[in-house]
């Protein structure tokens, strides 16, 4: 029973799901790609069951319906590091993060934009300038806790710019690489406030069970970027914060006995495991990239990515510290430098935003690629890590 449990908390801990899924995924697309994508796009129910009119296929229980329980368990991460004790409590510690998305996103655009002038490349290729914004939240959080350790405050700063930073990123792939056929339909957002309505009276006449959230809050939510046409997989964000939480006595730590019980926590329990073994589908579903020709687009996206996230983050995040917005506690620049590599890790987001930019195959093929290179990030950043003297906390998870 040792070994099993061992063996469970070791797979969760490094994500390992996570990567066979993605290294089965590029194995299958090279190998027979058309049959990966018919794979992953076969109508389970058939071509005429269809949600709110998207078909329902294996991508999309991945990306649609499993990744808003993965957003969800993040946002767990933020709530707990924003009560007292927490990494980004008092609330103005939040703001730091923040502005670190603003450069997170100005950065890696500017980046891009300035190394195709230099390299002078195809009018086409500008087009593509959204992809180094992207940051890939899962395989982020994965590299942060694999370096940083699960408590360590720089963790609680990447998942919240990371969060922020997918929020951003839904705006910009709504406003530059939207399907004409499908624009973006801004009043079906409103059921987004009436999740939260909802979540909040729930809050206040005391209603304990996480599925009353899950189903009154986060349901009209999932719904309302669903039919306006954006991804819903930031539904329960909006929903998380609401669960009610114990408040935390003085003289214990943060995370410890006096949050057991709670909604919140009861919530991340209940789901933690199975999202952590289901990272596997979202892995498989979304990088079974095939190799193509590598040219200057490809290192135009992994440089503005690598390049742009580092002085886009820390930039902005430095700015925001020396004007009286702290970092976390406990969090220093070396932390800092660390993580905004880390952030540079795109992959299955910067795929999506590369699918959304580039019509031309050739074209598409090569910035995938060097979405598809980002995830290789994570070396350098353990690297400078170690480096720079990071301190990994090991904590009770």
């Amino acid at each position: 029973m040792k070994l099993y449990r061992n063996t469970i908390n070791f797979l969760s801990e490094f994500s390992i799901p996570l990567i066979v899924g993605v290294v089965l995924a590029l194995i299958f697309a090279n190998l027979d790609h058309e049959n990966y994508e018919h794979l992953i796009h076969y109508p389970l129910f058939g071509e005429n069951f269809r949600i709110a009119g998207h078909l329902v296929n294996f991508h999309f229980l991945a990306n649609d319906i499993f990744m808003v329980l993965f957003f969800g368990i993040a946002s767990v991460e933020i709530v707990q590091a924003l009560l007292p004790g927490g990494s980004l409590n008092p609330a103005s510690r939040a703001v730091n993060p923040l502005f670190g998305t603003l450069g997170g996103v100005f950065g890696p655009a500017g980046v891009y934009l300035l190394l195709c002038s230099i390299l002078n490349v195809d009018e086409k290729v500008y087009h593509g300038w959204g992809i180094p914004t992207a940051t890939d939240i899962a395989l982020a959080w994965l590299a942060a806790r694999f370096i940083f350790g699960s408590k360590h405050p720089a963790v609680s700063f990447l998942l919240l710019l990371a969060v922020a930073d997918d929020a951003i990123g839904l705006g910009i792939i709504a406003v530059f690489y939207s399907d004409p056929e499908l624009p973006v339909e801004l009043p079906w957002l409103l059921l987004i406030l009436l999740g939260m309505v909802v979540s909040f009276s729930l809050r206040r006449k005391g209603v304990s069970s996480f599925w009353a959230y899950l189903i009154g809050g986060g349901i009209p939510a999932w719904f309302g970027l669903l039919l306006a046409h954006l991804h819903p997989a930031l539904a329960l964000v909006a929903v998380v914060p609401f669960m009610p939480t114990k408040e935390k006595q003085e003289h214990k730590a943060l995370f410890e006995d006096e949050l057991e019980n709670s909604t919140l926590v009861n919530f991340e329990h209940f789901f933690k495991l199975p999202v952590d073994f289901g990272l596997f589908a979202f892995g498989f579903a979304n990088a079974g990239v095939p190799f193509s020709e590598i040219s200057e687009v490809t290192w135009i996206v992994f440089f503005a990515l690598l390049g742009g996230k580092v002085v886009g983050i820390v930039g902005f995040s430095m700015i925001a510290h020396w004007i009286g917005m702290k970092l976390p506690k406990g969090m220093t620049s070396a932390d800092l430098i660390t993580a905004s590599m880390i952030a540079a890790i795109g992959l299955t987001v910067a795929l999506f935003v590369a699918g959304e930019a580039f019509v031309d195959a050739q074209i598409q093929g090569a910035a995938k690629m060097g979405a598809l290179f980002s995830a290789f990030i994570v070396v350098p950043a353990w690297i400078v890590s170690r480096l720079l003297g990071v301190v990994r906390h090991k904590g009770k998870d």
